[in-house]
């Protein structure tokens, strides 16, 4: 049984982040199937920490963004939204420059949450930079 929301395509994914976070980053959705949305971030000097390295913050706000869209396009009939209740993130690397691509992996698609995974690379190379973790509440309209 197919958990992908037929309703959910990546130009409305795209178009929902365009004035907040995601859009002044960057964050570009490339493909969304079952159980699985990949996306990328150019890296800008707005990404990189005063020590010359990319922003870890940089790394979650992509990895957290196609984690949470995945989310969205792979809520339950009838839920409302959904809230992120934990993340964790293991950083294994760091480009400078070029751009990063993402691969988020849902790993449970219940009724009350979500667990999802994703693995954030250089585009270039290929080289895993960071693996990261959240949990996501999912949210129910109040009776």
């Amino acid at each position: 049984m197919s958990m992908l929301r037929p309703d959910v395509q990546i130009e409305l994914l795209n178009q929902r982040g365009s004035e907040y976070l995601p859009g002044y980053l960057g964050i570009e959705m490339l493909k969304l199937a079952e159980r699985t949305l990949t996306s990328r971030m150019p890296v800008k000097k707005l990404h990189i920490a005063p020590n010359e390295f990319l922003h870890a913050a940089s790394i979650v706000a992509l990895a957290d963004t196609t984690c949470g869209y995945a989310t969205i396009a792979h809520l339950p009939q009838g839920a409302e939204s959904f809230t992120t209740i934990e993340l964790k993130s293991n950083h294994l690397g760091t480009v400078r420059e070029g751009g990063i691509a993402c691969i988020a992996t849902a790993q449970h698609l219940g009724r009350s949450t979500q667990v999802w995974d994703a693995v954030v690379s250089d585009e270039a190379s290929g080289r895993t930079l960071a693996l990261f973790r959240c949990t996501q509440m999912i949210l129910w309209p109040r009776a």
